[in-house]
């Protein structure tokens, strides 16, 4: 039985996205990272914040990496006014 060369590399192709995909998902979930001000924000004490950046601005909770880039601008704005 002789195996292609398309064959092979199609299947190299798919170990190797088998081997990225899932790493994407493990990034570091200990801290946000906010791109407009370049800082970096501890999750466990960022959180009473959003909270209450949602209930401010009477929006249903969702998760701050899930919501559109405006309304994380919005809160990262927000966010450095409360220093």
């Amino acid at each position: 039985m002789r195996i292609s060369k398309n064959f092979v590399q199609c299947m190299v192709l798919a170990a190797l996205m088998m081997m990225i995909v899932p790493s994407l998902g493990c990034r570091d979930r200990g801290v946000y990272h906010d791109p407009y001000y370049h800082d970096d924000h501890p999750a466990a004490s960022e959180q009473p914040y959003y909270n209450r950046w949602e209930q401010e601005t009477h929006r249903t909770h969702v998760d701050l990496s899930k919501r559109s880039q405006d309304e994380q601008k919005q809160y990262w704005d927000w966010r450095h006014q409360q220093h």
